[in-house]
């Protein structure tokens, strides 16, 4: 961590640390965007954070992956839903190197936002297609795809900007309340073509590598409060924290946080390095970082007892943000089979 990423950590945790609540999160979700407005607009304005990857020739502030992470790490933490991870990081990303200046510098601001539609049911599945300049598909599990100002659409091999009011968009609960998904139905709308579809794959890389962090984050979280709670509650005259085994398990799902973390920040370094074996560094992080935090959230519903399973506690939060997480930009058997064809 050089000092500049440590003064971005810092910044953001101070605008959680004034702003954020269990109570805050619990009405992000029930509120009719799903995130806390006011909260991302404090982000974006006194950190900019929705800057971070437009480039500087575009008013943004240039930064890496890592930089990216950072914020995630953050947000993880405290499971903040916002459109960070959709629009901030994978289409802007995605947007970085198509020349679209004025769609960057709204989304550089925060005041707009932008979702990238490109997977079917299968996440290898492209199913808009193209034809006589119009486009016809439907596309899943698009982040905030029914919210978003812009709609970046990927169509066999080019990337398309799609009028949102054009199509049909509906909201797609899911079993994880903090992240929201929307199906989009593209059939025959007018489009601008605005690039390849080259640049999918990098940005993919490194939202996955931004999930990666976003993960290490809420596991980290999630053990502290366990910890919190096995040395305050008592049983058989003994905090239960005192117990060999639960020691033993803390001290297992400590290993699993700090490992994670590390295969994540490993994943950034690669992707800011342009290393040759970046793809393999994602491919692993994603899939450490998804069992790790799955194991961990798990845990720590075991390690609550039967505070651990009720609706009040933030642990079943925790729990499905994991296992929503290990399947978004492929679960782990999708990334442990490009592991095997980079080592191959």
């Amino acid at each position: 961590m050089s000092s500049e990423l440590d003064d971005l950590a810092g910044a953001v945790r101070s605008v959680i640390d004034r702003r954020w609540s269990a109570s805050a999160l619990r009405a992000a979700i029930d509120s009719p965007a799903g995130y806390d407005r006011d909260l991302w607009s404090v982000l974006c304005d006194q950190v900019g954070i929705a800057a971070l990857a437009v480039p500087e020739a575009q008013d943004g502030l240039g930064a890496g992956v890592r930089a990216l992470q950072v914020v995630a790490e953050q947000l993880g933490r405290h499971l903040i839903p916002s459109p960070y991870l959709g629009s901030s990081v994978l289409a802007t990303t995605l947007l970085a190197g198509t020349g679209e200046t004025e769609l960057l510098a709204g989304l550089a601001s925060g005041e707009r936002i932008a979702a990238v539609a490109f997977a079917g049911e299968d996440f290898d599945d492209r199913p808009i297609t193209t034809s006589g300049g119009t486009l016809s598909g439907t596309a899943r599990l698009v982040l905030d795809g029914d919210l978003a100002d812009d709609l970046l659409v990927i169509a066999e091999d080019e990337l398309h900007l799609v009028d949102p009011a054009a199509i049909s968009r509906r909201h797609t609960p899911s079993m994880d309340p903090t992240r929201r998904f929307a199906e989009i139905v593209v059939d025959g709308a007018p489009t601008r073509r605005i690039g390849d579809a080259a640049g999918l794959a990098r940005a993919l890389d490194a939202a996955c590598a931004v999930l990666a962090a976003e993960q290490a984050g809420a596991a980290a979280r999630a053990l502290e409060i366990t910890v919190e709670y096995a040395g305050s509650r008592v049983q058989f005259g003994r905090p239960i924290g005192s117990f060999q085994a639960l020691k033993h398990r803390m001290a297992d799902m400590y290993v699993l946080v700090e490992s994670a973390r590390s295969a994540a920040l490993a994943a950034g370094d690669a992707l800011d390095r342009d290393d040759a074996e970046a793809a393999l560094a994602v491919a692993t992080a994603k899939t450490y970082c998804s069992e790790a935090f799955s194991t961990v959230a798990a845990e720590m519903i075991q390690l609550h007892g039967g505070i651990g399973i009720t609706w009040e506690h933030d642990a079943h939060l925790y729990f499905k943000r994991a296992h929503s997480s290990s399947q978004l930009f492929g679960d782990p058997a999708h990334h442990l089979a490009r592991r095997e064809l980079a080592h191959s």
